[in-house]
């Protein structure tokens, strides 16, 4: 019995997939640029004081005089010296290490979270910072630089890519490894003499509490191949972000005052 085989065609390759495009946010950093420009000028000044009057006190400069965390001064009412420690630096190694921390951290956050709530959290994690620094150091010292800060910036953004792990995946999961890695070698190198580590570790607590409660959480929307991020955060998220460090570091400075 003869049997007839017919010939079919090949099957036709499955078309490859198209390509979709997530838009990310285009938010212009203005204000990293405004903070580092701002505590570029106050360094100068600070050498132009120095330069002009000599040093205030043994090594310390006129500026840092009336700006930087001196415990004793803080006790005598001069609160603003919880703040005024961003814009002051002890050395141009000093200021160039926190400078391009702050241009390559908060470049990225800033376009995150955009120009109001990068403000709040540079300030409230340089304020947690200091508050740290003047309960946990001795009296008689003093510290200065903005470490305190991007050390905020560095904890508010693993809180934000751990909050939005599956919009970034394996990408995620890289930055936070990248980001415990950094804190880790930091805080031990901060324990050389003369690194204020405990304002280290205030301002990483005072930035990550921020964004538990007020970093954007990204949802994709739109129709492919083109979508875009739209954040789910509400005005009264930041609200409770920001008062919860404000409150909380608050009433540690108040203990250490009055307690």
């Amino acid at each position: 019995m003869n049997e007839t085989y017919a010939s079919l065609p090949a099957p036709e390759p499955a078309p490859a997939p198209k390509p979709v495009y997530v838009r990310m946010p285009a938010t212009p950093t203005t204000v990293t640029f405004v903070l580092i420009g701002v505590t570029v000028v106050m360094y100068l000044l600070q050498m132009l004081a120095v330069a002009l009057w000599g040093y205030a006190v043994y090594d310390i400069g006129w500026l840092e005089v009336y700006g930087a965390r001196i415990n004793e001064s803080i006790r005598a009412g001069e609160l603003w010296r919880f703040i005024t420690p961003v814009f002051l630096h002890g050395s141009v190694a000093h200021i160039f290490f926190n400078m391009y921390a702050l241009f390559n951290i908060g470049s990225f956050l800033e376009r995150q979270l955009g120009h109001g709530r990068f403000v709040l959290l540079y300030f409230l994690s340089g304020f947690a910072g200091n508050v740290f620094s003047f309960l946990f150091t001795g009296e008689g010292s003093y510290s200065v630089g903005a470490s305190t800060a991007v050390f905020g910036l560095i904890g508010a953004q693993a809180v934000f890519f751990y909050q939005n792990r599956e919009l970034f995946g394996s990408q995620a999961r890289q930055a936070i490894g990248n980001t415990v890695f950094i804190i880790a070698i930091n805080l031990f190198i901060g324990m050389s003499p003369g690194i204020d580590n405990w304002g280290h570790i205030g301002g990483l607590l005072g930035g990550a509490l921020f964004a538990l409660f007020a970093s954007p959480l990204w949802k994709v929307v739109g129709s492919p191949p083109e979508l875009s991020l739209q954040d789910e955060r509400e005005a009264r998220d930041v609200l409770t972000g920001s008062g919860a460090v404000a409150i909380v570091f608050s009433l540690l400075a108040a203990w250490g005052l009055f307690g």
